[in-house]
């Protein structure tokens, strides 16, 4: 049957919408009067009612206006407006309760207290249900998908919460999404036998099994944004194991600011199962460090540089300066933030750390007191076969920077370093753990009015040139998943995390600290691989094959927390601890770095490697 559409101007609308209104205080006052006398109204209350129709529904259409309930769209009608409908019709029985008292000795027509009370109960019933019955029509009829359309994916709801009964509202409210939520999961066995908005909660997650042989569903969607990242992952792993496609609901801090609807739902990525209990930061220091000071950010383009700028916004700098060497990746961060922080400044500069002459100008014009320093090379395999450019750019540039910041005084230079740094196999390990030597050496010197700190940390989630964005590729792609060693596991942090934790440290630092952070359990990338392809709603070893190609030059099977001769005390966070047994630096190797200067250019792989093992002992080089 072809629907019928009635296109009416806004006045026809507004005359419309009047009588069906008029039509229903009619029916209220008239009904009022029939339950008052037990369906048996005396012929002088008769008369009355005939007088009081006109008056009454006259009185209560303009209340409605003036609660603008003629201005709404009719086809939504939410607490809010059920409560402006009410206080109009109250509004109205409180005129005709004070008109019959203020008019009694007078009046010639009776309007009974009666009645007055019943007929604000009927109009207020009889209004929200024609508006009720509105939004249903509309959410269940009109926003119907239709033809082949029609068969909508049964999916389950982990998680009978607040989010979880406003995920299912909404997705029976819009059936054009697709979607038909059939049963409940969740930890609380007091919800369990209960009914939401007509769905059933079948029990916890445990009982997956027992449950689906009772209710079909081949989605799940995981609406718990407050549990645990523990209990997370257990559930989502329960789920995909058990072959069912998974998405998960915006986060809780979203859904509250307003950002997204809790029916925006996103496939469940990998930073969902190795995501860790959310860091509590001390914002006031991190705020003190920043605001209102001007704050330099090297390789602001990249993953842990932008989240850098990010983060440094939210502290009211006085001016952001994103330092940068390729200008495509500096212009999508500067769009970013001016999206994000609209009048705020911010300055977007394209330079290179080993042009001294620039970074000295740069440094001139805007006067830092902070420089974060997260520019590097730090892509392994690439940097072994070309140990030159890795001293070139993470030593050479970090030295180049540090002498800036001593001649212009800047407050605090924080290096961005790796756990690769520590008792190194890699040109990228050694070249990250120089520059830490560095600059120990030239916090020493007499004349340096900077702070100089570093912060270690393991590898990034989803940064560029790690493993989970080459294992998505790789999947897409239908397969091999490479991993190099079975054996091979290592530290994981969420890009957020691990920047929130730089600026914790960063605020704790008084000058020649090396910070290390705390990244929880080592991954074995073979298992990380795995619950890629699961989440995929694949079959590891069967839909997608898994192959082991073996260690690359300069790579661990595992990373390690602390060099050899070092040991760490505990910060005032318990995600930081500080290097105790401070180094000696570099101050002393000038002749070997005067060499390995030499040798950049024109040297060899081996040499090079080798002038990198006498200024850092505890380097075990690959040689070819």
């Amino acid at each position: 049957m072809k629907r019928v559409v009635l296109n009416l101007g806004k006045g026809g609308r507004f005359v419309l919408l009047g009588a069906v209104y008029a039509a229903l205080l009619v029916a209220a006052l008239w009904l009022a009067f029939e339950l008052r006398f037990d369906f048996a109204v005396p012929e002088r209350m008769a008369v009355a009612r005939m007088v009081l129709l006109g008056p009454v529904v006259a009185v209560q259409l303009l209340l409605l206006i003036l609660a603008r309930q003629f201005g709404t769209l009719l086809s939504y009608f939410s607490l809010p407006d059920l409560l402006r409908l009410a206080m109009a019709m109250a509004a109205a029985a409180l005129f005709f309760s004070m008109f019959q008292v203020v008019t009694v000795d007078t009046q010639e027509v009776v309007f009974p207290r009666g009645v007055v009370l019943i007929n604000f109960v009927l109009a207020v019933s009889l209004l929200a249900s024609f508006r009720v019955g509105l939004r249903v029509y509309h959410e269940r009829y009109r926003s119907r998908p239709s033809g082949r359309s029609r068969g909508l994916l049964r999916l389950a709801i982990v998680g009978a919460g607040d989010v979880g009964a406003a995920l299912a509202r909404e997705l029976l409210a819009q059936p054009a999404r697709g979607f038909r939520p059939v049963v409940f999961f969740d930890d609380d066995a007091r919800k369990h036998g209960k009914i939401i908005h007509g769905i059933p909660v079948a029990g916890a997650p445990e009982d997956l099994q027992r449950v689906s042989k009772k209710v079909t569903f081949s989605h799940v969607v995981i609406a718990m944004p407050s549990a645990s990242a523990k209990r997370s992952r257990e559930v989502i792993e329960m789920m995909s194991a058990a072959g069912r496609r998974v998405e998960i609901v915006p986060s809780l801090h979203d859904i509250a600011s307003g950002k997204v609807k809790v029916s925006r739902l996103r496939p469940v990525d990998v930073e969902d199962l190795l995501g860790r209990e959310p860091v509590n930061l001390d914002g006031a220091s991190i705020r003190g460090m920043i605001e209102n000071r001007v704050v330099v950010v090297t390789g602001a383009g990249g993953s842990i540089g932008g989240e850098l700028c990010r983060q440094v916004m939210g502290h009211n700098p006085r001016r952001l300066i994103m330092l940068e060497q390729s200008e495509g990746a500096l212009f999508q961060i500067e769009q970013e933030l001016l999206r994000a922080h609209a009048g705020s400044p911010t300055s977007a500069v394209v330079a290179d750390i080993l042009d001294e002459a620039r970074i000295d100008e740069v440094m001139e014009r805007y006067k830092p007191a902070i420089i974060f320093h997260a520019a590097a090379h730090k892509h392994v395999y690439l940097m072994e076969r070309q140990p030159g450019e890795a001293v070139k750019n993470n030593v050479l540039g970090t030295l180049n920077l540090a002498d800036a910041a001593i001649k212009h005084g800047v407050r605090k230079f924080v290096f961005i370093s790796t756990d690769k740094a520590i008792n190194p196999t890699s040109v990228m390990g050694a070249s990250k753990r120089l520059a830490e030597l560095i600059l120990i050496g030239r916090q020493r010197r007499a004349d340096n009015p900077t702070k100089f700190c570093a912060v270690r940390f393991g590898n990034v989630l989803g940064s560029s040139g790690s493993v989970v964005p080459i294992f998505r590729r790789q999947i897409a792609d239908g397969g091999p998943v490479t991993v190099t060693h079975p054996d091979v596991t290592r530290y994981f942090m969420t890009i957020p995390e691990a920047v929130g934790l730089v600026l914790q440290a960063s605020s704790q630092g008084t000058g020649g600290e090396i910070f290390v952070l705390d990244m929880g359990q080592q991954v074995k990338i073979v298992d990380l691989a795995r619950q890629m392809i699961l989440l995929s709603g694949l079959r590891p070893d069967e839909d997608i094959d898994i192959e082991f190609t073996g260690l690359k030059p300069g790579e661990k099977l595992y990373e390690e927390l602390q060099h050899f001769s070092e040991e760490h005390e505990t910060t005032d966070h318990s995600r930081i601890r500080r290097l105790i047994a401070s180094p000696e630096g570099c101050g002393w190797c000038d002749e070997i770095f005067a060499e390995l200067r030499g040798k950049l250019d024109r040297g060899e792989s081996n040499e090079i490697k080798e002038i990198i093992q006498r200024l850092v002992p505890e380097y075990t080089p690959h040689l070819e």
